[in-house]
């Protein structure tokens, strides 16, 4: 059994060096992502910059899990491009705070349990698709906008851009197989730095994306109109933006707890994430959910406490207050290397080797998962596809083990007893089981093997009493479960059925 992480664990043994450096490394992957997704909205390049820092710091202090990263997610701005150009960043903020409401809300209600649903399959497809993700989205540091068009780079600058990427790998496997005292991700940044700096070498930098500077983000209500029509307007936005956040975060939850072998809490998670988004709406953030890279970036530079969350998030606020003019001058082929490291190492290799051992319908699932999130970039749909279809998937395999053996006792009674669950996806198979017409006038269905399940159990019953009430013929259901009963009690107005009571019956649950 996993180990529930609390809050504040006061008496956990902090690498504080590690969560340091991790916290650097984190910062510097975090700024050109950030600015990436908000000039690609249309948003002013500070918004994304100001959504890492609010998110980054409020769910490092209060998330539901040490380890994991928030941010200016491309998932959430995604939804909002659409917003931006109807109505207006105004409209966005106001969008962003109401989604941190509605996530809020989940938390409280304690819905976040329920990514507990997500199969196997699923996060194998989820995680092979995001490593994909990841590596093709760096394939965008190759262009260079020339003369307002978009093109890649050519010459010279693709092949300093290549040799510095390939640098930037090298260092990474090599030094993190010669220590791990220090993260190999920050080394080969320096390193990298360095040499461009020292040789002067003319490559695309962070501040040919965007400037980072800035000062504190202010305090800003949106200038929209308080009315019924404005909520109509953010609404639809506001639940996507809370439902992919969410999702996203949940699933990276879920990730960092494999990784690490604890446990974190979902609910509190929904709770942080809320409310890091009301602050952004408030504080020109363009809103934001938990980066998967940056928190596999985080882990593998060996964080594992909340320290390096809130380093990353200060870095940043250091850097738009003071550093901009140093960091504008860091080459993209170092964070491009790096990343593309992670997206290698976030692959999960060892489905391949056991692919040859999963059902079919498992192997159609992940694969699906990973097309979805390759094709769409859209993480929380493609989660969604693939639980549908595993959802599907098991109660077709559910549906087919419902069995009956029956037989005749010394009073001429018929018994039918019934093994395996009945449920919307068995009732069919479960009404062949019987002979209405050619039964005795007594019949009692045994449910000691079997569970009703739902309405469509419930129907089916009622059906098949029916079919015996008209030939004037006496059903009786024995060892029911004490939820099952609940469930009919409920249903009197549908069905009418005797149930044998039998008190040495005990269901284990």
């Amino acid at each position: 059994m996993k180990k529930r992480t609390p809050l504040f664990d006061f008496t956990q043994k902090v690498n504080y060096k590690n969560e340091i450096l991790a916290g650097l490394t984190v910062a510097m992957t975090m700024i050109p992502e950030s600015l990436s997704f908000a000039i690609l909205a249309g948003f002013p390049p500070l918004v994304g910059l100001y959504a890492a820092f609010i998110a980054g710091l409020v769910t490092s202090v209060f998330g539901g899990r040490p380890g994991m990263i928030s941010g200016g997610a491309g998932a959430t701005v995604i939804v909002l491009i659409a917003l931006m150009k109807s109505h207006g960043i105004e409209y966005v903020f106001a969008a962003v705070a109401l989604g941190g409401i509605v996530q809020i809300c989940i938390g409280l209600f304690k819905l976040g349990k329920f990514i507990r649903l997500v199969p196997q399959p699923v996060m194998y497809g989820f995680v092979n698709g995001l490593a994909v993700v990841i590596f093709m989205s760096q394939l965008e540091q190759f262009k260079i906008v020339v003369n307002g068009q978009t093109t890649w780079l050519q010459g010279s600058q693709l092949y300093i851009m290549l040799a510095l990427v390939a640098l930037t790998i090298g260092i990474v496997l090599l030094f993190s197989k010669i220590t791990k005292a220090v993260p190999a991700s920050l080394v080969a940044i320096i390193v990298v730095f360095a040499v461009v700096l020292l040789f002067n070498i003319d490559t695309k930098t962070v501040q040919d994306i965007a400037s980072v500077k800035g000062g504190f983000p202010p305090f800003h209500i949106p200038n929209i109109p308080l009315s019924f029509e404005t909520i109509k307007i953010i609404f639809p936005y506001s639940v996507i933006v809370a439902a992919v956040g969410l999702t996203e975060g949940l699933l990276t939850l879920n990730l960092v707890d494999e990784i690490t072998g604890t446990r974190g809490n979902s609910n509190r998670e929904c709770i942080a994430q809320g409310s890091s988004n009301i602050l952004n709406g408030f504080f020109f953030g363009m809103g934001g959910c938990p980066m998967i890279a940056q928190t596999l970036v985080n882990l593998s530079a060996g964080s594992r406490a909340r320290l390096s969350g809130i380093i990353a998030s200060l870095t940043i606020l250091l850097i738009i207050l003071f550093g901009a003019p140093v960091i504008g001058k860091l080459p993209m082929a170092a964070l491009v290397g790096v990343m593309m490291m992670v997206a290698i190492t976030t692959f999960e290799w060892t489905s391949f080797r056991i692919i040859n051992k999963m059902p079919a319908h498992d192997i159609f699932v992940g694969v699906l998962v990973a097309v979805v999130t390759i094709l769409l970039h859209n993480l929380a749909l493609a989660v969604l596809i693939g639980v549908i279809i595993s959802a599907l998937v098991f109660a077709w395999e559910s549906a087919k083990r419902i069995r009956a053996r029956h037989y005749m006792d010394e009073k001429g009674t018929k018994h039918y007893e019934i093994y395996g669950p009945l449920f919307f996806g068995s009732t069919a198979a479960f009404i062949e089981k019987f002979d209405p017409l050619n039964d005795p006038n007594h019949v009692i269905i045994d449910f000691k093997e079997s569970r009703i399940a739902d309405m469509s159990a419930i129907e089916a019953l009622n059906n098949l009493t029916k079919k015996y009430s008209q030939l004037n013929k006496v059903i009786e259901l024995k060892h029911l479960s004490k939820d099952c009963i609940v469930l009919l009690k409920n249903a009197e107005a549908v069905i009418a059925v005797n149930v044998i009571e039998d008190p040495t019956y005990k269901v284990v649950s």
